[in-house]
């Protein structure tokens, strides 16, 4: 009798939000899932998205819908149709991260409350109100996965109002860790280092945050997509059933020496 290979996604499902071109963390981890032989269902913010990357989509035989995490209603259109093709959800992997420009370039000191309080439902509380519909459909020792940075934890120069965005991200995941944990529920936080993707180009001076990340990282130099999507794909694996709560970086190793 052969034994099981916990390392294998064959026959998980789940559901990524976050694609926005082919650079995006969110089809990096779709590539190296559906590699591994998940089965998924993908979102993007608005039908204006959809239509550029439903080739990417297409490509990995993944249903796309339109979501944005500003409408309850939508979201739970969502994550209705991802239960309905799917049958059960497996994992959940959010990618999602906002704020307005003028609040983004700015100090956290001048920050707009409504820009704060946007950029904080975008980027976080729209992973609780993901957990919580998505729970019914949910199976035994499923993952959740958020996409966070080493701003929550150090104050980086131009992160600015995201920091404590992501600081709150990252105690959310150690909250819902702690109510789903119950039902076998794992949820974790990744921290990739920087890469360049739409939402990171909106950051000032972000070429030398890459710059600097590559020159003191012990590795000297940037992660990829794929290394961001194989550390999904071990924490969606049942390779990490003894794991949960967490924040895991994957950057080269920057973050012990910033």
């Amino acid at each position: 009798m052969s034994e099981k290979n916990v390392f294998s996604l064959q026959g998980k499902r789940g559901l990524i939000i976050g694609l926005a071109n082919e650079h995006s963390i969110a089809y990096g981890c779709a590539q190296v899932l559906s590699q591994q032989g998940a089965l998924m269902v993908l979102s993007c913010v608005n039908e204006k998205a959809q239509q550029f990357v439903a080739p990417l989509a297409t490509a990995l035989d993944a249903p796309l819908i339109s979501c944005n995490v500003e409408d309850p209603t939508a979201i739970a259109n969502l994550v209705a149709q991802a239960a309905e093709h799917l049958g059960q959800l497996d994992f959940v992997i959010h990618s999602i991260a906002w704020a307005p420009m003028t609040d983004l370039h700015g100090r956290v000191t001048d920050s707009s409350s409504e820009g704060f309080l946007r950029a904080m439902n975008i980027s976080c509380h729209s992973f609780a109100q993901l957990a919580h519909l998505c729970e019914p459909h949910l199976s035994p020792q499923a993952s959740l996965l958020t996409m966070s940075y080493l701003g929550a934890d150090a104050a980086v120069p131009h992160y600015g109002l995201m920091g404590p965005v992501k600081a709150a991200l990252e105690s959310m995941v150690k909250y819902l860790a702690t109510e789903l944990g119950v039902q076998g529920t794992r949820v974790h936080a990744i921290s990739p280092g920087p890469v360049p993707t739409r939402a990171a180009s909106g950051l000032e001076e972000f070429d030398v945050l890459m710059q600097k990340a590559q020159q003191r990282s012990p590795l000297h130099r940037l992660v990829t997509l794929e290394e961001i999507g194989n550390l999904a794909a071990f924490l969606i694996s049942d390779a990490s059933s003894g794991m949960t709560g967490q924040t895991l970086y994957v950057d080269a190793g920057y973050h012990i020496v910033n």
